[in-house]
């Protein structure tokens, strides 16, 4: 079984059938929402953690630098394994002087009151029931990226998180630098011209394969971590098996739990340059790619690209291997005007401007350049930040990554992830906002445009007009067209001209 196939409609189904029984009625969830918009009664929010291996100790030590600025109380921790709720409980009691309580179902958490938001770091196939769930409670959700583990998911979430009003960040830390707010700035006022796509990567190696370095030890057996409901097929999150610790511990490597470099690294690359451009949903998706050299019993692929295209006209591409560091493709934006060059890795504190030739541009004013925006120290702590603060302040819209961009994000990785395994190309249907298999109705669209020389579409908020988005024909062009009746068509143009 795959639960990448999991259906929209039995996703919120189950969601729906399971949260009437550990949640509140549903007509006492409007009041439950309008308080949480409200601070916490004691000026910090309180936070529960469902999640506290790998990543989350990271969204553990922001929450204690927080706690230590009388921002944050931290006070509960859940997880499936007993081991990891005590180490975190512990680490938690040393760094804030208060121990938190240690949960082993994530439903204990969701129905305390007393709680204002979690920090959900579970593995995928977890994300969006948990985060609907808390969302309907009327908690606030920081939620580690990848936002959920279909594109079905993701839409739920989308949708659940703009009915309830609250507080939501996805877990993409790099959008919190500066740089992306200044590039998209620069991108509507026309810098580039017409943006014409973006491309970036995420390239590693290892000589173990990916995912393997998370160590497995003796005591993770069935009666230490609660593996039922790390599967949570009482949930069809995932399909029933024998307990496997390579599947707990490094689950990015099965399609049941993740998507591996499709959803644990290309979704910060996307995501990013989402944010940078301004785009949301693909028009189009394809993806490839395969296991080459990590033949060590994994589902996922070790070399992919995915291909997004963008009814703006803007092709995204995310390309890495998982088996060679050294040599990655640069991240760069291009326009018709010239390019924005970031280079590799996510600590970018400023870019390049590289300029195309004058004689293309028309304009001799433009010129390569350097452009210093400033970076940040820590950006998982600025990221987390960002969350409580908002959370605090009860401003959904102050966040720096939201479910809109992080539904927009999965939508292209994991259609890449399909198109992938299923050999298909798929197209995206913003107004119904849903998938669909894609056909000739793409390349013939943008041929009917040209057909008609039709103006250049241009990313959201554009604000240059027709700047860079020109071509200039030779007059030798005139003479192009059909001859009807045996006319030469430049006849009938000078004609017409005169």
């Amino acid at each position: 079984m795959d639960t990448n196939n999991f259906s929209r409609r039995t996703f919120i189904k189950n969601s729906a059938a399971a949260t009437a029984v550990a949640m509140a009625a549903p007509a006492a969830l409007s009041s439950v929402r309008a308080a949480a918009t409200a601070k916490s009664p004691n000026e910090r929010l309180r936070i529960g953690f469902i999640g506290v291996g790998g990543r989350a100790q990271s969204h553990i030590g922001s929450a204690m630098t927080l706690a230590g600025e009388g921002k944050v109380e931290i006070v509960a921790v859940c997880d499936v394994f007993n081991r990891h709720r005590k180490e975190a409980a512990e680490k938690i009691a040393r760094g804030t002087k208060n121990e938190p309580k240690q949960i082993a179902d994530y439903r204990d958490i969701i129905n305390d009151k007393s709680i204002d938001a979690v920090v959900i770091a579970t593995p995928d196939h977890w994300h969006a029931r948990q985060t609907i769930d808390a969302l309907k409670a009327g908690k606030n959700v920081y939620c580690e990226k990848p936002m959920t583990h279909s594109v079905e998911e993701a839409l739920a979430v989308h949708k659940a998180w703009k009915e309830s009003g609250q507080v939501m960040q996805v877990g993409v830390q790099s959008t919190s630098l500066p740089c992306w707010k200044d590039i998209n700035k620069r991108l509507v006022e026309g810098q580039l011209g017409k943006v014409l796509m973006y491309q970036t990567s995420f390239f590693r190696n290892s000589d173990v394969g990916q995912w393997r370095y998370y160590d497995l030890t003796a005591d993770m057996t069935p009666k230490n971590i609660d593996w039922p409901m790390f599967l949570g097929t009482e949930f069809s999150l995932a399909p029933n098996m024998p307990f496997d610790r390579a599947k707990y511990h490094q689950w990015r490597c099965y399609w049941d739990f993740g998507a591996g470099m499709f959803t644990d690294l290309f979704v910060h690359r996307t995501t990013s340059m989402l944010k940078a451009t301004g785009l949301r949903f693909p028009g189009r998706v394809v993806g490839a790619g395969g296991i080459f050299l990590e033949y060590d019993e994994r589902d996922v692929p070790d070399v992919a690209t995915v291909v997004a295209d963008f009814p703006e006209g803007v092709q995204g591409l995310v390309t890495a291997t998982m088996c060679c560091g050294e040599t990655p493709v640069p991240q760069i934006i291009r326009g018709h005007f010239g390019s924005f060059v970031l280079g590799n890795g996510e600590d970018f504190a400023g870019f390049d401007f590289v300029a195309e030739r004058s004689q293309v541009t028309h304009d001799s004013q433009l010129k390569n350049e350097h452009y210093e925006v400033g970076g940040v120290k820590d950006s998982s702590l600025v990221h987390f930040t960002n969350f409580v603060e908002a959370a605090l302040a009860g401003k959904p819209e102050n966040v720096n990554c939201s479910p809109e961009l992080g539904a927009a994000a999965m939508v292209i990785v994991k259609l890449g992830s399909k198109s992938y395994r299923e050999g298909k190309a798929f197209h995206f249907d913003r107004e119904a906002m849903e998938v669909k298999d894609g056909d000739s109705s793409w390349a013939k669209g943008w041929e009917k445009m040209s057909h008609e020389r039709a103006a250049a579409k241009q990313i959201p908020g554009w604000q240059a007009g027709d700047k860079g988005s020109k071509i200039y024909p030779r007059e030798y062009q005139k003479l192009a067209g059909p001859w009807i009746n045996g006319v030469d068509p430049a006849e009938g143009k000078t004609a017409a001209a005169g």
